[in-house]
């Protein structure tokens, strides 16, 4: 075979193996488009949101991929994450989640705390006096605490983000839902890393199509 044949099959070898993996991943068994989207913050970004909770095992395995994968986003894309209510201990941790928002104390410790604390550990922070002491601990005072959890702003963000988890039929965590058309869930894409890369290819999708 002259060199110039074999440049030729390995040029369609490799056109053959990206048209696979442009079309690896089907709408309805990798990833679901919803009948109703959610709106998102930006019609000029492609927005991805993880729902989460803090207890979850899932949610807790992914979060290191998830903090990777968030530092080579393209621009124009912006990503968020949506604490579910799916049961009153979530609801707790949900709100929790936006009254440290609210107090301007959401950041990587505080929240790498609650993980470790509550996935990890397995601790029994169910109820806002037992996080407020716990997150003591890391600078939040807890009076404060106490005050943003049970304010009409934190009620306000709380229930406008349980009506996207019930606009987006989420029913387990953790889930990402791209620019409010799709949602991706581990199970659904094979896996946690999966998941990321079916993420990947529906931020693409959406950025190829404005």
């Amino acid at each position: 075979m002259t060199k110039l044949l074999k440049a030729a099959v390995c040029l369609m070898l490799v056109a053959s193996f990206s048209v696979q993996a442009e079309t690896a991943w089907v709408e309805g068994r990798h990833y679901e488009r919803l009948e109703n989207p959610i709106r998102t913050a930006n019609a000029d970004t492609v927005e991805v949101t993880e729902v989460f909770w803090y207890g979850c095992p899932h949610c807790y395995t992914l979060k290191p991929l998830v903090e990777a994968w968030e530092t080579e986003l393209p621009e124009g894309v912006s990503f968020t994450m949506l604490p579910a209510a799916l049961g009153r201990t979530w609801e707790v941790h949900a709100r929790t989640f936006y009254a440290l928002q609210a107090l301007g104390q959401l950041n990587q410790t505080t929240n790498d705390a609650l993980f470790d604390a509550i996935a990890g550990e397995h601790r029994p922070l169910n109820a806002p006096e037992q996080i407020a002491a716990f997150l003591a601990d890391y600078g939040v005072d807890s009076e404060e605490f106490l005050k943003a959890y049970g304010s009409f702003g934190v009620n306000a963000q709380f229930q406008q983000a349980q009506s996207k988890v019930r606009g987006a039929r989420i029913t387990g965590v953790p889930a990402m839902l791209v620019n409010g058309k799709f949602k991706v869930s581990a199970s659904t894409a094979g896996g946690h890393e999966a998941m990321l890369e079916v993420v990947d290819y529906l931020i693409e999708q959406e950025r190829a199509g404005r």
